[in-house]
């Protein structure tokens, strides 16, 4: 399950902003609040912490200063969308991966439509089989140079507005952020070679070494989308980081 990476709780010593942003910060990372909802007001929690205004306006500050809520002028604090709120894994979206290291992104749409679900896709979607699933098929460029090759299902019970998006100017990834409570995110990496039909939609031969993803997403009440990522071994890397 993905954490906001929450901390031992503060001393009686500590400054009173620092034990509301823990309260927030603890009820964020227990799900307490889903991605979107609405969190407490500043009343309330002057009232529950006996605190003064300013001094629960510093701990909402610091807490979106981290990216772990967002505030809307007259309408009150939201808890951030999960994949913002992980300290422990980040969905990256390819756009922004791209665009992040100064190139162009460009999305080929080769498939979009509803599909009868398999046995196999029934199984690690959580459907009855025989049951509608969403199919899209999808290649990402980079400066005009096939990075990813995205084969993605659909749960239409979490995204019933999935085949209407326009996929060449909104990847699926932003679509499913927008439109669904992101809560836990399972994958499998593995180094493989790419299917025929991969192999050909990325311009890479065969048995061209490719770094490859299986990502399943889920809603506290059902899962929302299995994706393959098939990124060619010469043209993408891998990077992260660690803080102990």
């Amino acid at each position: 399950m993905v954490s906001t990476n929450t901390r031992h709780p503060p001393d009686a010593s500590a400054p009173p902003f620092v034990r509301v942003k823990h309260h927030l910060r603890q009820g964020l990372a227990q799900g307490q609040w889903l991605p979107g909802a609405l969190m407490p007001s500043e009343s309330e929690l002057m009232q529950q912490f006996g605190v003064s205004r300013m001094t629960v306006n510093r701990a909402i500050r610091e807490l979106q200063a981290e990216g772990l809520v967002t505030r809307t002028q007259g309408v009150g604090t939201f808890a951030a969308a999960l994949h913002r709120v992980s300290s422990t894994l980040r969905i990256q979206d390819v756009h922004e991966e791209i665009v992040a290291r100064g190139h162009s992104h460009r999305a080929e749409v080769h498939l979009r439509r509803a599909e009868t679900a398999t046995q196999g896709i029934a199984e690690q979607l959580g459907v009855p089989v025989g049951s509608e699933v969403f199919h899209t098929l999808i290649v990402h460029h980079e400066n005009g140079v096939p990075l990813q090759c995205e084969d993605r299902y659909v749960n239409p019970a979490c995204a019933p507005h999935y085949l209407e998006e326009n996929f060449s100017r909104v990847t699926p990834t932003q679509h499913l952020f927008r439109h669904t409570a992101l809560w836990r995110a399972q994958y499998v990496l593995e180094a493989a070679k790419p299917t025929r039909q991969e192999a050909r939609l990325l311009g890479i031969d065969v048995d061209d070494a490719c770094l490859i993803m299986v990502r399943r997403t889920q809603s506290r009440d059902a899962v929302i989308t299995l994706a393959r990522l098939v990124h060619p071994g010469s043209r993408y890397s891998l990077r992260g980081e660690f803080n102990p």
